[in-house]
């Protein structure tokens, strides 16, 4: 995928703000354009969905980290596809299954074009029952680096749900778990057989011709679908302690893996 294949306010650059480390760190925020992801409402009654919400976590936590003297590279840092949709890529305004494929393989193209040292895709969790609630962190077990996924995934795990206690927010520690069988409906067949979440899997022939190339872990903070949590989400105090948690993680991550 040719860099001009991204949408405008997708794959954004950002330089240092203090120092520089000479690190790169890549933030995906979760979904976006005409997908919201999850739907949900907060205790207050106010409606909110998914997209919102990944977006301001990961400009937060964007901030941060150029603060630390890293270069950050977003999937996107507005209300917008990664990828440059065509007709094709939609069905009734929603991502088609070929809009989300390509809409995934976006993001994959552009953390490996910006070289970085670590990837962290911001999603909020949702189910059908409004009362279930935690925060869970999820990486892969089948890439050659399986095991400094797993690392990383611990520390976004603790530092995630200690920034949120910290704040007053116990939110339910349920741990970290695998990507293994996680191809979802909205990729089709072909995606379920693929059995990983296509951002942090191995290569496939035909699916995913080059997977990422540096340690990842997907976070899933809260259940947006919990009112109790979807007000912690909309929060900016909420946001910011997911963001100092992302950024307690991936310094620490960072500095030994040198």
């Amino acid at each position: 995928m040719a860099p001009d294949a991204f949408a405008p306010g997708a794959c954004v650059a950002l330089a240092p703000l203090r120092g520089n480390v000479g690190r790169t760190v890549f933030i995906d925020a979760g979904h976006g354009g005409p997908d919201p992801g999850a739907l949900g409402t907060t205790a207050s009654g106010q409606p909110l969905n998914e997209k919102s919400v990944t977006l301001a976590v990961a400009l937060t936590a964007a901030r941060m980290l150029r603060l630390h003297g890293y270069r950050v590279v977003l999937s996107r840092n507005a209300d917008n596809s990664v990828t440059r949709l065509t007709g094709a890529d939609l069905y009734q305004r929603a991502l088609s299954i070929r809009g989300a494929h390509a809409e995934l393989l976006a993001r994959v193209r552009c953390a490996d074009l910006a070289g970085a040292s670590v990837l962290v895709s911001v999603h909020f969790d949702a189910f059908s029952d409004s009362t279930v609630t935690g925060a869970t962190t999820v990486y892969d077990p089948d890439r050659p680096f399986a095991g400094r996924n797993h690392a990383l995934a611990k520390l976004l795990q603790r530092d995630i749900v200690g920034a949120l206690a910290a704040d007053g927010w116990r939110v339910e520690d349920r741990g970290i778990g695998t990507d293994v069988n996680a191809g979802g409906p909205a990729l089709g067949v072909q995606g379920a057989s693929y059995g990983h979440l296509l951002i942090l899997g191995p290569a496939a022939p035909g699916y995913l011709a080059r997977p990422t190339t540096m340690p990842g872990a997907v976070v899933e903070p809260l259940f947006i679908t919990n009112p109790a949590e979807a007000s912690i989400a909309a929060s900016t105090a909420g946001q910011t302690a997911i963001a100092a948690g992302i950024v307690a993680a991936t310094t620490q991550f960072v500095r030994g893996s040198r």
